[in-house]
């Protein structure tokens, strides 16, 4: 029997597996990243096989920065009067996910690009660990219609962003149909 599995395919598999396993590689590296600012340029994405699906390519115009979110529930102050009691509750669920937080938190630091998408690489007991993939939208290398429209991030259009939109599903199940 053949195995046709592609390259990409095994590279994902052992980055699976390193995560599942909890390796010293992969607990060297968070300790590594804990100690480094909370938005960082990275030279290569440490997940290649994800990035390439995600559109990344190893050519000018396009920046892998890896982004540290905090973990947990987002406290709001309890307000002082003027409220119903059920309504004055310290703890909200947030309306976007700690991906496109750290989305938005790159586009904030490097606003001059365009965020094209992002992924997971890590969390520990503190923080979650997004790689995101942003490019130039000047450079001709890279300039296409839907990177050149200002601020995708902000109103939904990246995967994170659509997900929080319900548009990921297809058919009846779909909730915004």
């Amino acid at each position: 029997m053949v195995n046709t599995m592609g390259f990409y395919k095994y590279m994902a598999e052992a980055f699976q597996k390193e995560y599942k396993e909890k390796s010293g590689e992969y607990k060297q590296r968070l300790i590594k990243w804990r100690s480094e600012g909370p938005i960082e340029r990275v030279e290569k994405p440490l997940n290649i096989a994800r990035a390439r699906t995600l559109g990344y390519k190893a050519k000018k115009g396009y920046v892998v920065v890896r982004v540290r979110v905090p973990k947990g529930k987002r406290k709001v102050p309890k307000p002082v009067r003027g409220r119903k009691p059920s309504h004055s509750g310290r703890f909200f669920s947030a309306q976007v996910s700690d991906q496109m937080i750290a989305e938005q938190r790159a586009n904030a630091k490097f606003n001059s690009l365009e965020v094209l998408n992002s992924y997971w690489v890590g969390e520990d007991g503190k923080h979650k660990y997004f790689e995101v993939i942003l490019v130039d939208p000047l450079r001709k290398e890279v300039c296409t219609q839907a990177i050149n429209r200002r601020g995708r991030v902000y109103r939904g259009l990246t995967s994170a962003g659509r997900r929080a939109r319900g548009l990921r599903f297809k058919g009846k199940r779909r909730p915004k149909l």
